[in-house]
């Protein structure tokens, strides 16, 4: 087994979606490999959009992100301003907007991991970048 180099996306905060996309997207295109497959990256890419349209719109602010590449695994951190657990909505009608993004972000990623600080949380996502299914 060949392993790498972690690689870590060396930006400032992202302040869009928009922003954060592009930095992953570049880390996973500049690790001297072949990218992952184009599936892979679209899913990857929707779920670092979540997690930061999130942080904006739920968290009070993005405060924290971070991304690193080794082995075939994609961490991606996104810390927010608010103490606030992410919970799938349930209340809401099928036809009503929004309540997606957390089910999606659960559905393509193979850990999720929430954790609680003092002035907000972090979401860790772990995810594969080789196109196998866990």
């Amino acid at each position: 087994m060949t392993t790498t180099e972690p690689r870590a996306s060396r930006h400032a905060l992202p302040a869009t979606a928009g922003a954060a996309r592009e930095q992953v997207r570049d880390l996973l295109h500049t690790t001297g490999r072949a990218p992952p497959p184009r599936t892979v990256t679209d899913d990857i890419l929707l779920v670092v959009s979540e997690l930061v349209t999130n942080a904006y719109r739920h968290g009070g602010a993005l405060t924290g992100f971070t991304a690193h590449l080794a082995d075939g695994t994609l961490v991606v951190r996104a810390t927010d301003a608010s103490p606030v657990i992410p919970r799938t909505r349930t209340d809401s009608h099928p036809t009503a907007p929004g309540g997606f993004g957390w089910p999606l972000i659960q559905k393509l990623s193979r850990q999720v991991t929430v954790i609680p600080l003092e002035s907000g949380k972090t979401i860790q996502v772990v995810l594969d970048t080789t196109g196998r299914r866990a």
